[in-house]
């Protein structure tokens, strides 16, 4: 039996609907990248906890409250990296996508320091 990468066990404690329950899991310097040019209103890079805090409060005011993510996966490469995967769900202008998205996180000394979403826009 294969043990659990620790580095996808602290993602797993990970909660976005609190996250400032989950503040000592971020680096103060954390920046999250965004980038998707069929939602050019919420491209850019968030910086910190306030910024990632941001991030989903525009999503949330953005989709009108119907984003969701379910988790499917989540895969350590060396020390550093984890690529999680999940399955988004979301209305915007009255039009319901769903959509796969990876996230590319960067954790070091236990802390996640970076991350880079990206969804897949060109298969919705």
């Amino acid at each position: 039996m294969t043990q659990e990468h620790a580095n996808v066990r602290l993602l797993k404690e990970l909660d976005i609907g609190n996250l400032a329950g989950c503040a000592s899991l971020f680096s103060e310097d954390f920046v999250w990248h965004y980038f998707n040019p069929k939602l050019p209103e919420m491209q850019g890079d968030y910086v910190g906890l306030a910024g990632l805090n941001d991030f989903f409060q525009k999503l949330a005011a953005l989709t009108r409250g119907a984003f969701k993510s379910e988790p499917q996966s989540a895969t350590a490469y060396g020390d550093e990296l984890v690529v999680s995967h999940a399955r988004n769900t979301l209305t915007v202008e009255g039009r319901s996508i769903e959509t796969d998205a990876i996230v590319v996180w960067r954790i070091v000394g236990g802390r996640i320091v970076e991350a880079w979403d990206i969804p897949s826009v060109y298969t919705v």
